[in-house]
């Protein structure tokens, strides 16, 4: 049992007998009131999200997840199918289920597939992937002066901001936690 002061983004909690990831946490404590904790929860089941507050005071479960390294192999439609390496046993995810990490999946890339009683709930991707340009403003010259940055999308759909001298075709490193530009991949 964990404090819900202690929820972070990120964790998995049982509420109401369900498994949920915490997708945001904001501590509140108004005037003369108790502490509060404002949460927005994701359903690991059914997807759906749902806010709660909790009192400081109250005790959560925290919910157990299995983790399988697994190879991301392709997508059909809004499914998703991932490889076990060991075992060659293969899972698929629909993109509910992934939210905005399909924005990260590059085929042949190895994720860590979350598993609840024995079955597939979502993906922690890596901390940084490497994505290729494939649209974004031509590089205009003697726009170097101030720090602007330009829309580019990239090779998986993801719109991040970029420098402007960013080109189509170069590789970059993107963090997966808020989706942006970190460096040009080496």
């Amino acid at each position: 049992m964990i404090a819900a002061t202690q929820l972070r983004v990120g964790m998995t909690i049982l509420y109401n007998g369900e498994p949920y990831r915490v997708v945001s946490v904001q501590h509140i404590t108004p005037g003369n009131w108790r502490g509060m904790v404002q949460t927005k929860l994701k359903n690991l089941k059914t997807g759906s999200s749902v806010e709660n507050r909790f009192r400081s005071d109250d005790k959560l479960e925290k919910a157990h997840l299995e983790q399988h390294e697994m190879e991301y192999l392709y997508n059909s439609g809004t499914d998703y199918h991932f490889m076990n390496t060991e075992n060659y046993e293969q899972v698929s995810l629909s993109s509910e289920e992934l939210g905005d990490n399909v924005y990260y999946l590059i085929a042949n890339v190895k994720f860590m597939v979350d598993f609840y009683e024995g079955k597939p709930v979502g993906i922690e991707p890596p901390q940084v992937v490497e994505l290729k340009v494939v649209d974004t403003a031509p590089n205009l010259k003697g726009a170097t002066v101030t720090n602007t940055l330009k829309p580019a999308t990239m090779e998986t759909g993801l719109v991040v901001n970029v420098p402007a001298f960013i080109n189509v075709g170069e590789k970059l490193r993107i963090d997966t936690t808020d989706g942006k530009y970190i460096e040009r991949a080496k």
